[in-house]
């Protein structure tokens, strides 16, 4: 299997990535990666969604589904719906999913 970025990991079921959003920002785009103040690593995303509802996270995980090339379906908030810091999970083959982060990422395959 391939190198992942420091934030993922690879689960049975696929990958589980850790972003820090920006809602209501002027464009929406994947930032990369970046270190937080506590060390941890983050992919950084921007979306043009307010946090208001779920818009934000929604947004936030039909954009991470068209950078990776999945189905919207296949992504999913699990964790820190109402926080900047969210845990996405994205359902697939765990090889597939890790070679197509590390070619999005530009790491070595």
């Amino acid at each position: 299997m391939n190198p992942l970025p420091a934030y993922a990991e690879a689960t049975p079921a696929g990958l589980r990535m850790r972003l820090r959003v920006t809602p209501k920002a002027a464009r929406d785009g994947v930032d990369g990666p970046q270190t937080l103040s506590d060390g941890s690593d983050v992919l950084a995303v921007r979306v043009r969604a307010v946090a208001d509802k779920g818009a934000a996270n929604k947004a936030v995980a039909q954009l991470v589904a068209k950078w990776l090339g999945v189905a919207p379906s296949t992504v999913e908030v699990a964790r820190g719906t109402t926080a900047r810091v969210k845990i996405l999970t994205v359902a697939g083959t765990p090889g597939d999913l890790a070679a197509t982060l590390c070619e999005r990422s530009s790491l070595p395959a």
